[in-house]
Parts: structure tokens; sequence; C-alpha cells
């Protein structure tokens, strides 16, 4: 037998509607519902299942995506899911980390809130931006940016093999761009958010959760996930205070979710389940398999 990963996607993956069929049939889903809106003070159906602007706005998009998420975990769960290892996408760590059993539901979701809010008001509108790098590896990205002495500009995301994100000062990545093109890329994108997320420019924010994940009850793991700041394995035996440490270093840090799969897919991880809105992640998987010439593996979705 193989080992099954659970996998939560990060912001980007929100849409309207998400979970509302595992709203719909199962009460543990509806309760994670309940909870949010008790924690936040939020009206979680209105802000998830009908047409509105604040879904796709930080402050939202992330309690609604862990809400949703978490309430698709648990409908899979009352239907005899089980898995040996979780890894999430940003705040697809947060998911993760609740699956894996590393906090409460609660607990969680008043941090994700804050999360979002930290993110969304830590660089004032048009400072920041971020771009996807489509046809270049991540070491000449690495090489690019380093050779042009630009400040707050770098990898936010190592997505897989030819897909890379990066993030900083708006008119510095603007200016990359240009050499990245130069530099043999396929395509380089900006892409439409709010924040220049996992850059320098979010240390702010990742010093304010910091206070607040200070005042959290963080557990040991009883099933273990993989941590994006690091792409280390957390475990049962992992200082819970070093779990609150690359947390708040997450807000601000790279996000190496191709590094953690690597690991997965050599350690003996064969089946990958997608929870949540979309298949990003999927893909993402599928194009390290490719890259590590690896074959047989199996993808579901949730």
């Amino acid at each position: 037998m193989g080992k099954t990963v659970i996998m939560f996607p990060g912001q980007g993956a929100q849409k309207i509607g998400m979970s509302q069929e595992f709203y719909e049939k199962y009460k543990v889903s509806r309760d994670c519902f309940e909870k949010a809106e008790n924690v936040t003070g939020l009206d979680m159906t209105n802000l998830i299942f009908k047409e509105n602007e604040n879904l796709d706005k930080t402050e939202y998009t992330q309690i609604a995506l862990y809400t949703a998420e978490m309430a698709a975990f648990y409908a899979g769960v009352e239907e005899g899911l089980t898995f040996d290892c979780a890894i999430g996408l940003s705040l697809g760590e947060y998911s993760a980390m609740t699956a894996c059993g590393a906090i409460d539901f609660e607990d969680c979701a008043s941090l994700v809130r804050n999360r979002g809010i930290y993110m969304e008001t830590a660089v004032p509108d048009g400072h920041g931006a971020m771009a996807a790098v489509i046809g270049l590896d991540s070491g000449k990205i690495e090489e690019v940016i380093c050779r042009s002495g630009l400040d707050n500009v770098g990898i936010a995301n190592y997505n897989c093999p030819g897909q890379i994100v990066i993030s900083g000062e708006a008119e510095n990545i603007t200016k990359i761009m240009e050499d990245l093109k130069n530099a043999g890329a396929k395509r380089v994108l900006k892409l439409n958010v709010s924040g220049p997320f996992h850059s320098p420019m979010l240390a702010q924010a990742g010093e304010k959760l910091k206070k607040d994940l200070e005042k959290v009850n963080i557990k040991n793991p009883h099933i273990p996930y993989y941590a994006n700041y690091t792409a280390e394995l957390i475990d049962k035996n992992t200082s819970t205070e070093y779990i609150k440490s690359i947390l708040s270093k997450q807000v601000s840090g790279s996000v190496r979710f191709e590094q953690s799969v690597r690991k997965l897919i050599e350690s003996g991880f064969d089946r990958f389940i997608e929870i949540g809105p979309g298949d990003t992640l999927t893909g993402f998987v599928k194009r390290i398999a490719k890259d590590m010439k690896v074959e047989g593996l199996v993808y579901e979705k949730i």
C-alpha cells in the first residue's frame, strides 16, 4: 500500500458557492460555517454562497477559503477519508494544520481572519505587485533578481517546474519583468492581487500575526504536515514554539510547495487528494512528478 497526502489550496482558488454541496448535505460542514460566524461575526453563507464583491478581498478571502476547505475536509472524514500527511499552499497551510490536529478550528479561524486583515492593510494599494514567471527555472530567476540589485523583490512561490511567482515593490517588479523576459522566460504575467504577498514588504503583517500566535494553543500534530516556509516535515516531535515562529515568517517568506512535494514523492507518497475549490495543486504535482520522471501517482478531489 502507498501513502496518501491531502492538499489544501491557497488564495486565488476561491469561488462563489464553494463547498455548498457539503454544507447542504453534512452537519459537520454546517458546523464549520456556524463556528466561523461565531468567531468572526461575519455572515459566512452570504460571503461564500451569494454573489458579492468581498470574496476576492484578502481580508475576507482567507477566512472564507479556510471555512470552505474545512467544511469539505470534515465531510470527507465522515465518508471515511484517511491520510498520512497534509500540505497546504500559503493560506492552505492553516487548513492542513487543523486537519492534522495542530490547532482547533475556532482558534485557527480567528488567526486566519486576522491574517487576512494584516496582509490586506500591510502595504498601501498600488505599492506592491506580484507576477508569474513561466518557463524559467528558479535558479535562473534568483540569479536575475540578485544581479538586478533591486530591493524588495523576491520569489514568493515555488509552485512547480516552470512556474514561479515573484513579489515585491510594484515599480521594481515591473523592471524585473523585462529582465526575466530577456533571460529566457516564456511569459511573465502580472497578477491581479491586492498586495505583494510573501515578500519582505509584509514583514509588519508577520509581526502582528506573531503576537496573535503567542496567545493561541498550538499543539503537536497527530498526523504530520509540511511547512511552507522551510519545506520541512512538522510532526509530533516538533516544538510548538518553532511552529509559531515559522507561521509568522511564512507571511513574508517564500512558499516552498515544489520542494515539499518532491520530498513527499521521494518518501513514497503516491496518492494526492486536493480538498477545496479548484484543482491547481493537482496540476502542480503532476508537473513536479513529470519532472522527476515518476509515474503511477493517483489524484483525487474532494
